[in-house]
């Protein structure tokens, strides 16, 4: 779900909720309540699921990188070490 259409969904929540002879004022209290979850959700730093699924998987992918660096290292310096005992 996009952060717009949430941030909508939840002014248009908070709405409802409110006792009917308040109905009236709808737009303003909509456009209200949409403008303050906005800054409250900007001061959280929230990501959508979207932004942490792609993250997560440059994620792995470094990992895998890394391992395979690690485990290269590993086998160039056991042949190092096995040349310097030869000498």
């Amino acid at each position: 779900m996009k952060k717009a259409h949430l941030l909508k969904d939840l002014a248009s929540r908070l709405y409802a909720a409110l006792p009917k002879d308040l109905h009236t004022a709808k737009t303003d209290i909509e456009k209200n309540f949409h403008g303050i979850l906005m800054s409250a959700f900007a001061k959280l730093e929230l990501v959508t699921r979207e932004e942490f699924d792609v993250q997560s998987k440059v994620l792995a992918r470094t990992r895998k990188k890394l391992d395979d660096l690690e485990a290269e290292i590993d086998k160039l310096e056991k042949t190092s070490k096995q040349k310097t005992e030869k000498k």
